[in-house]
C-alpha cells in the first residue's frame, strides 16, 4: 500500500536522484553477495574459479553444499559459535539493562563521572585491549576456553547507552507510582520496566550476535584448539588452506556461515525499527 502510494506521488527531481543514487549504492552492497552464490552454485568452480566473475552459474549444482553438509567440522564450529553468540548475547543484554536503569533512573554519586567512564571504552579499540586481555586470562589459565570469548560481554558500552536512552523515554510516574505501593527496586524494573523494552532488548540481541559471531581477532588469539574453533577461523583456516583451488566449496562455506546472521535480522527486523523510531521521540 506504501509503494504503490508512493509511485502515486508526483516525485521531485531531488527525490529522483535520490532513489537512484541508493539504488546504485544497493547494487554495490549486495553484488559481492550474489557473487559469492554464484561461485557456490558452481558446479566447476573447485577447478577453476569463473574468469571474468559472473553473477550466474554457468553450470548450475548443489554439489558444493552437499559437501559442506556433510562436513563435520563445520558443524563442531556452527556450535561452537553458536553458544559463545547465545552467551555472549544473555550476558550483553542483561548487564546492559542493569547499567542502563541505573544511569537512567537511579541516584547515586559519581553517576555522570561512571557513565562518561563507559562511554569511554567504546573509544578504545580492540587492538590496544588485546596484550592485557590475553595476559589476565592466560594467569587465570583459561586460554583454549569460551570464557574469554564470553567474559568481556559484560560490559558493552554502546549497548549500556542505548538502554539508557531508551529508559530515559519512559516515564518516571511508573517508578514513584510502583514505589508508593511498596514495590522495591529490582521488582519495579523486572516486572514495570522489562516487559516494556522489547524492542530494545531485540537490537542489543542482533548487535552482540552479529559481533560475537563474527568476531575474527580475538578468537584468534586465544583460540588454539582445533575442536574449539568458531565460523570465522574455521573459514578463515580452510580457506588459507585450499586458496582459490576449491573456490566452489569455500564460497558454500562462507554463504552456510551468514546464514544464521540473516536469519536472525529477519525475525527481529521489526522491533530494530520501532527501536530506533521509539529513541527518536525524545520529549526533554
Amino acid at each position: 500500500m506504501r509503494i504503490t502510494s508512493l509511485f502515486r506521488k508526483k516525485l521531485s527531481a531531488a527525490d529522483i536522484i535520490i532513489l537512484a543514487v541508493l539504488l546504485v549504492l544497493s547494487i554495490l552492497m549486495i553484488s559481492p553477495f550474489i557473487w559469492m552464490l554464484s561461485i557456490s552454485f558452481e558446479r566447476t568452480a573447485n577447478l577453476q574459479p569463473p574468469f571474468p566473475p559472473s553473477f550466474y552459474p554457468k553450470n548450475a549444482s548443489v554439489f558444493n553444499y552437499d559437501i559442506v553438509m556433510e562436513n563435520a567440522t563445520l558443524f563442531k564450529s556452527y556450535l561452537n559459535s553458536g553458544l559463545v553468540a547465545a552467551c555472549v548475547v544473555c550476558l550483553s543484554v542483561s548487564s546492559s539493562l542493569l547499567a542502563g536503569y541505573a544511569f537512567a533512573k537511579g541516584q547515586f554519586k559519581g553517576k555522570k563521572a561512571l557513565f562518561l567512564i563507559v562511554l569511554a571504552t567504546m573509544m578504545i579499540p580492540m587492538e590496544t585491549r588485546l596484550i592485557p586481555l590475553f595476559t589476565m586470562f592466560n594467569k587465570f589459565g583459561l586460554i583454549n576456553t569460551f570464557i574469554p570469548l564470553i567474559a568481556p560481554a559484560i560490559l558493552y558500552g554502546f549497548g549500556i547507552l542505548l538502554c539508557k536512552q531508551y529508559f530515559d523515554q519512559l516515564p518516571d510516574s511508573l517508578r514513584e507510582a510502583a514505589q508508593i505501593d511498596g514495590s522495591s527496586e529490582g521488582r519495579t524494573f523486572l516486572q514495570i520496566y522489562v516487559p516494556l523494552t522489547g524492542p530494545i532488548i531485540a537490537t542489543l540481541a542482533i548487535l552482540s550476535f552479529l559481533e560475537s559471531w563474527n568476531a575474527f581477532l580475538w578468537p584468534l588469539v586465544v583460540i588454539n584448539d582445533h575442536e574449539l574453533r568458531t565460523i570465522p577461523i574455521f573459514l578463515a583456516s580452510f580457506s588459507f588452506e585450499n586458496g582459490t583451488r576449491l573456490a566452489g566449496l569455500t564460497m558454500a562455506l562462507a554463504a552456510a556461515s551468514i546464514a544464521p546472521i540473516i536469519v536472525v535480522f529477519l525475525f527481529l527486523q521489526k522491533y530494530i525499527i520501532r527501536s530506533i523510531a521509539l529513541s527518536g521521540l525524545k520529549g526533554e
